[in-house]
């Protein structure tokens, strides 16, 4: 079964996902950064970004239904939810299993890189959607009419490389007005670009942008690397 794509339900009644791991941990992104949650982790991207630190979801995983991460959630009681990946919506069923999550009473948050459409995204999850920069080698796959489907408190995340891709972000910033619209968050990309000196940067020009910093790798790298 490939993930490279968006994984097509075959009639099945029990509706199933790839799920590659599913665990209570601390938010690590976002403005709930820092919360308890559990993380639900699907299979497959249809991206292939040149930062990724979740290589390893990008095949494998286990088929859970529905049903079955719905009782998951209710039973280890954190309220918060991650659907992540890897895409999470590279698999239909993730918009089935956002509607349950939502109606057994979760907060859901989901992750996903801008490129799938987010028509089908239930309006009261909370969405983090990346735009990506000419640094992560998938500018081409934005969809920027993906705007449309935001709400007021949604967030946007740039993952940034080097002083072009801050240049290219804080332009579209700008140009579309996103801070006026969503939260914005400029992210340093692992490795390659320092966190004081995107700092540094958005204080200079005055951003009203938010610099987020991947809490979960601080406190976890072993499992931020796969392991």
């Amino acid at each position: 079964m490939s993930l490279a794509g968006p994984w097509k339900r075959k009639g099945s009644k029990a509706l199933a996902l790839l799920v590659k791991e599913i665990y209570p941990a601390i938010i690590g992104e976002g403005i709930d950064a820092g919360w308890p949650g559990l993380v639900a982790r699907l299979a497959g991207c249809n991206l292939r970004c040149s930062y990724c630190d979740t290589q390893y979801a990008w095949k494998g995983g286990k088929k859970r239904s529905v049903k079955e991460v719905v009782k998951i959630a209710r039973e280890e009681g954190l309220g918060k939810i991650l659907l992540t990946g890897g895409e999470p919506l590279v698999q239909d069923e993730a918009i089935d299993l956002i509607a349950e999550l939502i109606k057994a009473g979760h907060q859901v948050i989901i992750e996903t890189n801008g490129s799938l459409s987010l028509a089908r995204v239930p309006k009261k999850a909370h969405i983090i959607m990346d735009l990506k920069t000419p640094g992560s080698g998938e500018e081409g796959a934005n969809n920027f009419s993906n705007l449309e489907f935001l709400k007021p408190g949604d967030e946007l995340k740039f993952v940034l490389c080097h002083a072009g891709d801050y240049d290219w972000a804080k332009a579209r910033v700008r140009m579309h007005r996103l801070d006026r619209k969503f939260v914005v968050n400029f992210s340093p990309a692992a490795g390659k670009l320092n966190a004081a000196t995107l700092a540094r940067w958005m204080v200079r020009d005055r951003l009203k942008v938010r610099l987020n910093l991947q809490v979960h790798r601080l406190l976890f790298p072993a499992r931020s690397r796969g392991v």
